[in-house]
């Protein structure tokens, strides 16, 4: 066993306010299409982009969605990420909760590292073989614990979103 040097890079993935963003890993060069298909069947409504960076032959970003803006989205996070086997979904008029079980429900995908609104960082390791997803920083850290009262208004929230009788 040989030791490699290793470095870690923290890529930004930029998107608009009103876009969601699910990243995660799969394997294998039908991801794109599959993901777009189990997509597709969620609601008639939802946008969204889809690309999925290959790890072997060709090694392209592949890419597939609904809305031009969503797959250059998509295409833009997953190539500064630059890892192989990640996936990156960009959406928009639906919300990663109501996706989430089709998604991994799609054989290729392997794991999931987020499904946000939030400000997302990707932490990346690179070595001389390439790169790789190590984990993400998804939004800021609390400032405190919940009180009562606003154990109540997510109760409330919950309720007027529809998300809980």
């Amino acid at each position: 066993m040989t030791a490699t040097q290793l470095s870690l890079e923290a890529v930004t993935v930029d998107r608009p306010q009103d876009v969601n963003v699910i990243i995660g890993q799969a394997h294998f060069i039908k991801t794109v299409e599959d993901l777009h298909e189990a997509l597709t069947g969620v609601s008639p409504h939802l946008k969204f982009g889809v690309a999925f960076c290959e790890a072997s032959g060709d090694r392209l970003v592949r890419r597939s969605g609904n809305d031009d803006g969503l797959v250059t989205l998509a295409v833009g996070a997953a190539s500064a990420i630059g890892a192989g086997h990640v996936f990156v979904i960009m959406l928009r008029d639906g919300y990663p909760v109501n996706v989430m079980n089709q998604v991994k429900s799609v054989p290729e995908v392997c794991t999931i590292y987020c499904a946000t609104a939030n400000p997302l960082d990707v932490l990346v390791a690179v070595t001389g073989q390439g790169r790789g997803v190590v984990g993400v920083i998804d939004g800021m850290p609390p400032v405190g614990v919940e009180t009562d009262a606003d154990v109540a208004r997510r109760h409330r929230l919950l309720r007027d979103i529809g998300y809980k009788l």
